[in-house]
C-alpha cells in the first residue's frame, strides 16, 4: 500500500488556521472525521491527547506527528496540515512546527497498513522533501512530491529492508577515527507507528555517514522487525536502546549499553553512535529495565514503575473478582455462607470464583510482575511465591509488595553471584539456580522476618481505621477523594487507588468508597460544565463533555485529562476541590464498597446508603463544574 492512499485530497488542510497544539489537534482530527475516516471524533482525540501526555510528537525539524491507534478510527488515515508561520506545538527543539501529519491507525489496523504508516516516518526524515512540502501550492502537488519519493526509494532499496552498513574502510570511519566494532540499537515508542521507524532511520543513516558498521532492530505496532541475533550480539561492541517502552534487554548483559527516550534517537543519533563506538556507556548487568529509566531518572523512577507493572498485571483479577464479589452482596451479605439461612448456591459460586481464586491470585500476581519488572524473567517465580506467602500468611497487599521487591532484588544479586560461573553453566542459571535460590531466599525472609510483623502493621491500621472519629475520616476523605483528581490516573492517584485496594482485602470498606467518588468527579464535573457553562468552551470541548458522561459514571477519571491539559490551572484546582468534597462526603455518610471498579454499576451494592453515595458524588461534581464555570472565560469562536 502507499502514503497516498491513506492520504488523500479530503484529509488534506494546506493552511492551518489554529496557533496552539490543541486547536492544531483539534482541526486536524476534525478533517478526518470530516472525511468519514472516524467512528467517534471525541474518542479520537482522546486517544490523541493521551499520547501527547507521555510525549509530545513535535519531533523537531519543524515536523510534528501526532497519532493514535484506537477503536475511534474507521479507515485508517492520514491528515495533513501546513503552516507557513508555524504553531508551538511544544516541539522537541523547541522551534516552531510547520508541517503536521496526523495518523489514525484502527485498532485492527493490519501489517501493510502499519508498515505505509513507518514508511511515511522514514520520508520526513528527508530535509529537501520537508522543503519541497512546505513550498508546494496545491494538495495534488503534495501528493505528487511524497509519492514520487516513495518510488524513488523503492527502487533505490528494492523494497527490502536494510539496516546495515559497512565502513569505508576497515579501521576507520569518514571522520578519521578509529571504528572499534559494530553497533546495534533497539528503538521503540508506545504506539509503535512514528518515532519507533523514525529513531531507526536517522540512526542509520548518520551511521552510514560516520561509516559505523550497524544494525538496528524495530518495535513498531506490526511486531518486531530486523531482530537483533545472538550473533549480532555477540559482535557488537555496543547497543543503542532508544525506547519509551519495555523491550527484552537481558540478551544485552555483558555489553555496553546506552539508553534514552526514543525522541533522542531522532534527534542525536551522532552522540549516540559515537558514544556507543567508544563504548562510552556502562555494562549492563541484566537488571531488567528498559527505555524509561536512566542516569539519575532511573534511581528516581525505578520504583514506581515496578509498582505500576505488578499494579497493572494485577487489576484484570482485582476488577473481575472485585465485581463478581460485589454481584454476590446482591443475594444477601451472608447468601455465600453455606451455614447461613440466607444461603444461595449462585451466590456462593460467585464468591469462590471472584473471591477465593480472582482475589486470591491478586497479590501472588501484584508480587511476581514487579519481580519480574526488577529482574526479567528469572524474578517470576521468587516473585510469585513470595506474594503467595504474603496472602496465606495475612500480612496482605503491603506483604506482597515487599514479596515482589524483595524477590526482584534477590534474583539481581544472584545474577550477579552466578556471573562467575563458567560459560558451560550459563544455559542452567534460568532452569534451575535463579528459581531454586531465588525461591528460598525469597521464602525463608518473608516467613522469618516479613510476614509476622507486617501482619501486625495491617491489624493495627485495621483498627485504626475503624476506631476514628467523625472528623478524622472526614480528614481521610478529603485527602483520598483529591488525590484522584491531582493526576488523573498518575502516580498521586494510583497511589490511592493502591490504597482502597488494600483496605478491601483487609476487610475496610470505606476508604476505597471515597477513592471511587473522588475518581468519579472530574469527568462528571467537566460533563456537567460542558453542558451548563457552554460559553466557556468551544464546540469540540462540548463534544467531548458528552464522552465525560459516560467515563464519569464508569469511574474512568482520565475522562477529564483533555481538558486539565488544556486548562490546568482552572481545571485542576476545580477537579481536586471537587473530588476531595465528594470523598469526605462519602466518609461522613458511613458508606462503604466492597467492589474495586465498576462506577455507577457497583453502587447497588455499597454498605450504606446509595442514595447518600450518589449524593456525594453528585455535589463533588457539581461543585467542580461550579468552580470551572466561574474560573473560566466565555470565549467566543468563529
Amino acid at each position: 500500500m502507499r502514503i497516498t492512499e491513506l492520504l488523500q485530497a479530503d484529509t488534506m488542510i494546506l493552511n492551518l488556521t489554529s496557533v496552539s497544539k490543541r486547536e492544531t489537534i483539534d482541526e486536524l482530527s476534525g478533517k478526518l472525521d470530516e472525511a468519514g475516516k472516524l467512528y467517534d471524533l471525541a474518542r479520537f482525540r482522546e486517544a490523541i491527547f493521551a499520547r501527547e501526555a507521555q510525549s509530545t510528537t513535535g519531533i523537531g525539524e519543524g515536523i510534528a506527528i501526532p497519532h493514535a491507534k484506537t477503536a475511534a478510527v474507521k479507515i485508517p488515515a492520514i491528515a495533513f496540515g501546513r503552516s507557513k508561520a508555524g504553531i508551538d506545538y511544544e516541539a522537541l527543539d523547541g522551534q516552531p512546527s510547520h508541517l503536521f501529519f496526523m495518523i489514525a491507525a484502527s485498532e485492527g489496523a493490519n501489517n501493510e497498513h502499519l508498515e505505509t504508516l513507518a514508511r511515511l516516518s522514514s520520508l520526513l526524515m528527508d530535509e529537501a522533501l520537508r522543503k519541497k512540502l512546505i513550498e508546494a501550492d496545491t494538495k495534488e502537488e503534495i501528493l505528487r512530491i511524497i509519492d514520487d519519493k516513495e518510488r524513488e526509494l523503492a527502487e533505490e532499496e528494492g523494497d527490502a529492508e536494510n539496516m546495515t552498513t559497512a565502513p569505508v574502510q576497515p579501521d576507520t570511519n569518514k571522520e578519521g577515527e578509529t571504528v572499534q566494532g559494530k553497533v546495534l540499537a533497539v528503538t521503540a515508542c508506545p504506539t509503535g507507528i512514528a518515532h519507533t521507524y523514525m529513531a531507526a532511520d536517522a540512526l542509520k543513516a548518520k551511521a552510514q555517514e560516520l561509516g559505523i558498521p550497524f544494525k538496528v532492530e524495530t518495535n513498531g505496532s506490526g511486531g518486531v522487525k530486523n531482530e537483533l541475533t545472538e550473533a549480532d550480539i555477540a559482535d557488537a561492541v555496543a547497543i543503542i536502546v532508544a525506547a519509551d517502552k519495555q523491550v527484552e534487554m537481558e540478551r544485552f548483559a555483558g555489553k555496553h549499553v546506552v539508553q534514552v527516550p526514543v525522541a533522542e534517537g531522532i534527534r542525536k543519533p551522532r552522540e549516540l553512535l559515537k558514544k556507543a563506538s567508544k563504548q562510552d556507556a556502562p555494562v549492563y548487568h541484566g537488571q531488567g529495565g528498559a527505555g524509561e529509566e536512566r542516569g539519575q531518572q532511573k534511581e528516581r523512577r525505578g520504583f514506581y514503575k515496578h509498582l505500576m507493572n505488578g499494579v497493572s498485571n494485577m487489576l484484570p483479577f482485582v476488577v473481575g473478582g472485585g465485581i463478581l464479589i460485589a454481584i454476590s452482596f446482591l443475594f444477601g451479605v451472608h447468601a455465600a455462607e453455606p451455614k447461613d439461612p440466607s444461603y444461595n448456591p449462585i451466590a456462593g459460586a460467585l464468591m469462590t470464583i471472584g473471591g477465593t481464586n480472582a482475589f486470591g491470585l491478586m497479590i501472588p500476581v501484584l508480587a511476581a510482575f514487579i519481580a519480574m519488572s526488577i529482574a526479567d524473567r528469572p524474578g517470576f517465580a521468587p516473585g510469585a511465591v513470595g506474594g503467595l506467602m504474603a496472602a496465606t500468611g495475612q500480612a496482605g497487599f503491603l506483604g506482597g509488595l515487599i514479596a515482589g521487591f524483595l524477590a526482584g532484588y534477590i534474583v539481581v544479586g544472584l545474577k550477579k553471584v552466578f556471573a562467575r560461573l563458567p560459560e558451560s553453566l550459563e544455559g542452567i542459571k534460568p532452569v534451575l539456580l535463579y528459581p531454586l535460590f531465588g525461591i528460598l531466599l525469597t521464602g525463608a525472609i518473608m516467613m522469618y522476618v516479613v510476614i509476622d510483623p507486617v501482619r501486625a502493621i495491617n491489624e493495627g491500621l485495621t483498627v485504626w481505621l475503624s476506631g476514628m472519629g467523625a472528623s478524622n475520616l472526614l480528614l481521610l476523605g478529603l485527602l483520598l477523594g483529591g488525590m484522584m483528581a491531582v493526576d488523573m490516573g498518575g502516580p498521586i492517584n494510583k497511589a490511592a487507588f493502591t490504597f482502597g485496594i488494600a483496605m478491601i482485602d483487609a476487610g475496610n470498606y470505606a476508604p476505597h468508597a471515597a477513592i471511587m467518588a473522588g475518581g468519579m468527579v472530574p469527568p462528571l464535573g467537566m460533563a456537567l460544565a460542558t453542558t451548563f457553562f457552554r460559553n466557556r468552551f468551544t464546540k469540540a470541548e462540548r463534544e467531548a463533555g458528552k464522552t465525560c458522561y459516560v467515563m464519569g459514571l464508569s469511574f474512568i477519571t482520565e475522562g477529564a485529562i483533555p481538558f486539565a491539559a488544556a486548562d490546568p490551572a482552572r481545571v485542576l484546582p476545580s477537579a481536586i476541590i471537587g473530588s476531595a468534597i465528594a470523598g469526605a462526603l462519602a466518609m461522613v455518610f458511613g458508606i462503604g464498597l466492597p467492589a474495586p471498579h465498576g462506577g455507577v454499576f457497583v453502587i447497588p451494592v455499597v454498605q450504606g446508603s446509595a442514595l447518600l453515595y450518589l449524593l456525594a458524588i453528585l455535589i463533588g461534581a457539581i461543585v467542580t463544574a461550579l468552580l470551572v464555570g466561574f474560573l473560566k472565560k466565555p470565549i467566543h469562536e468563529s
